[in-house]
């Protein structure tokens, strides 16, 4: 199961619901390039989150794939400490799932509290790509609503290059700019499962998201 870059353009979606084969020969039929799926945010893998046999149907369907970790409930608080510990059950999920290293694995930061420093997120980022990298993934980041950081310390802060823009209002990468376009529709489930969309582009440096295939 090779690891390859999502082509420009390419057409994907990100779901919160198990991927069966006849759903991902759907998706595929209707012109679906890849799909994001989530792995838990504690020790336990959970019900409902990726695991080796849906990784498997998945990629025999011909869908890409690239794993995502919950966020916690909106209000929460990020410092090193959880980064650390949030990376490494993300790391242990993904393995657990049989998926390899080389692919992106994606933190999604959104629901941060407001009164939180920025220096908090950046440590919890860091944190949580180490653990990732140390793992043999590729971290990149989801930025949604509520990130608290900005532009600039996205970009020059986060020790990943690989971006994601969710479907809220949220700053611009500068100079990269992002790899994943997010596009959220109310009741959207062509499939059977309600999706968001996802545009894949290519960066401005020329790098663009991994995934499994």
């Amino acid at each position: 199961m090779p690891v390859q870059t999502v082509p420009n353009g390419a057409h994907g979606f990100d779901a919160n619901s198990v991927l069966s084969v006849p759903r991902c020969q759907q998706a595929r039929a209707m012109g679906f390039v890849f799909a994001v799926r989530y792995v838990a945010l504690g020790t336990s893998p959970g019900s409902g989150n990726l695991s080796a046999s849906e990784v498997k149907a998945i990629v025999s369907s011909g869908l890409g794939l690239m794993p995502v970790q919950h966020v916690a409930k909106p209000g929460w608080t990020p410092s090193a400490a959880s980064g650390q510990a949030n990376g490494q059950n993300a790391a242990a999920h993904a393995a657990s799932a049989t998926l390899p290293p080389g692919i992106n694995l994606w933190v999604d930061l959104e629901g941060i509290n407001h009164t939180t420093p920025a220096e908090d997120v950046i440590a919890y980022c860091n944190a949580w790509c180490a653990e990732v990298v140390q793992a043999g993934f590729v971290p990149g980041v989801y930025v949604g609503a509520d990130a608290i950081l900005s532009g600039d310390q996205l970009y020059w802060r986060l020790q990943l290059k690989h971006y994601w823009k969710s479907g809220s209002r949220v700053p611009d990468i500068p100079h990269r700019g992002y790899q994943l376009v997010q596009r959220i529709v109310a009741g959207d489930s062509p499939f059977g499962i309600d999706i968001d969309r996802n545009l894949a582009t290519t960066d401005s440096f020329g790098d663009a998201a991994l995934m499994l295939t």
